[in-house]
């Protein structure tokens, strides 16, 4: 069956949103299978591709003869990139798709990545390398939104931590391809960035095998393709099962929205809160994997030596998967992102200050674990804080600012260990994680199981405390009557939650 254009015909008429038939599904189905397998090979080369420049560069900077701020510079630029990619990735597919905007970024870092291997000079390879970054972050920010988009609320978050899981097993043969690669001749470093170029090879397949997101289509005036969508979908759990389905609780309609409105009252708090979060959280884990191969040369390890340490740690990934399946659902986002970022500094400072090498390696292999697994329950976390129609621009903004920020921790990083060191770089890391996990943790939104509807529907999407805010919404207490004190109590409630968001405290829309 054909999983991007189903059949027109439907066996029942359907009188509620495909996105609401979609968010009752009681689990995924075999097409759900497919654009997982998809979108992780997809996240599996923009893994691999960021942390091509980390294992490249010691071998660069012996080529090109880099000084610690050239190497700072060289990271900014790759950091600027990603800012461009992830906040124009993310309006683009607002506007024009979520498919079509994954297509262009995956050719962009992929083109990129290749010509880089074919610089001249420092300069030139710089700005390859910020074409490379925007490509990447329009990527992963399309990624997480299609997930969040295209699977029920059951699962969402689950998926979301599977798709980056599996996508970040793209690092370890990356890691290892570097190791044999690198130390192999004086310019050989240049065919690690040739290999960044695999993700041309998914550009063949998603035409044919990865539909558009139902809620964008539906969003954009494209109702019976979603519809169609959700129909199979429909029948291929019917099929699995044997089971009717649930009744799904109708949703309100979504329209197009200027990405001013992320500025305005009701979206304000979560915009906010998400980026400086997001800046703080980014600061601290590039601050750590970016160096940690040059570092480690510094400190007196060989190039091949280092490169085993990064080769370990990029195994990290699977164990990190392993952690955030099972967690991802089961806590209140929020609350799982702010205690891993504070796991991850314990160890970030465990591995600033050991100088035997096996602690060296278990502390940085710990630091890889929990900085991954934020980066999973983060990243399953950042889309639901949006309706659909600001999703794309909302994550995009928040991954943006972050990424904008890491422009300067390249810099940063150099000054830091020209007047502090080793030690004091990774302190530096360990201190942006803290910050990250606390600003998450204090400001946050709640959104576990929370029905996508519920959060597009703006009245649930403040810090809610009450269990009533958190349960998912049902036909019938949508379809209950309304009598006058139960008019006067939701009233009550929607003002409450509107203080709670920092918005309108009004009784109506």
């Amino acid at each position: 069956m054909d999983i991007v254009d189903p059949p027109s015909s439907s066996p029942t008429t359907h009188s509620v949103s495909p996105s609401a038939r979609l968010e009752r599904l009681p689990r995924i189905t075999r097409s759900h299978r497919v654009w997982i397998a998809l979108l992780s090979f997809i996240y599996a080369c923009d893994w691999a591709d960021i942390f091509s420049l980390s294992y490249a560069m010691p071998a660069m900077r012996e080529t090109w003869q880099l000084s610690t701020t050239q190497i700072g510079a060289v990271t900014s630029c790759t950091f600027a990139g990603m800012a461009i990619g992830a906040v124009l990735g993310g309006r683009l597919s607002d506007k024009f798709g979520r498919r079509p905007t994954l297509i262009a970024g995956t050719v962009v870092f992929s083109v990129a990545s290749i010509l880089s291997a074919l610089s001249p000079n420092y300069e030139v390879f710089a700005v390859l390398r910020t074409l490379t970054g925007a490509g990447l972050q329009a990527v992963v920010g399309v990624v997480l939104v299609y997930v969040t988009e295209t699977f029920p609320r059951v699962s969402r978050g689950r998926y979301i931590s599977l798709v980056i899981g599996l996508g970040s097993l793209g690092m370890p043969p990356m890691a290892l391809a570097a190791r044999i690669i690198v130390p192999a001749g004086p310019e050989t470093w240049r065919w690690v960035f040739v290999l960044g170029g695999i993700g041309l090879l998914a550009v063949v397949f998603v035409p044919k095998l990865l539909p558009e997101s139902v809620r964008w289509d539906e969003t954009n005036g494209k109702t019976a393709r979603a519809a169609q969508l959700v129909t199979t979908l429909e029948q291929q759990v019917i099929a699995r099962t044997g089971s009717p389905l649930p009744a799904p609780a109708p949703a309100a309609p979504t329209t197009p929205q200027p990405m001013s409105n992320l500025f305005t009252a009701r979206y304000r708090r979560r915009t906010v809160v998400l980026c400086v979060a997001m800046t703080f959280f980014l600061l601290g884990y590039y601050g750590f994997n970016n160096w940690v191969p040059t570092l480690l040369v510094d400190r007196g390890l060989s190039i091949s030596a280092a490169l085993t340490v990064t080769t370990v740690l990029s195994a990290s990934p699977l164990a990190a998967t392993l952690l955030a399946l099972p967690i991802t659902d089961r806590w209140e986002r929020k609350r799982t992102c702010m205690v891993l970022c504070m796991l991850a500094a314990a160890a970030v400072t465990a591995f600033a200050y050991t100088h035997n090498y096996a602690a060296l390696v278990v502390s940085g292999f710990l630091t890889q674990l929990f900085f991954v697994t934020t980066f999973q329950v983060l990243y399953a976390y950042l889309p639901e804080n949006f309706p659909t129609a600001l999703r794309g621009s909302g994550a995009g903004l928040a991954n943006g600012v972050g990424r904008a920020a890491g422009i300067a921790s390249g810099f940063i990083t150099a000054a830091v260990v020209t007047v502090l060191g080793f030690a004091g770089a990774f302190g530096v890391a360990a201190l942006f994680s803290t910050l990250a996990g606390l600003i998450i943790g204090a400001f946050g939104a709640n959104t576990r199981n929370r029905n996508l509807d519920d959060i597009d529907g703006h009245q649930q999407s403040g810090v809610a405390n009450s269990s009533a805010a958190s349960e998912p919404r049902t036909l019938e207490r949508a379809a209950a009557p309304a009598t006058p004190q139960h008019h006067s109590d939701a009233l009550d409630a929607r003002r409450g939650r509107a203080r709670d968001l920092g918005g309108p405290q009004r009784g109506t829309d």
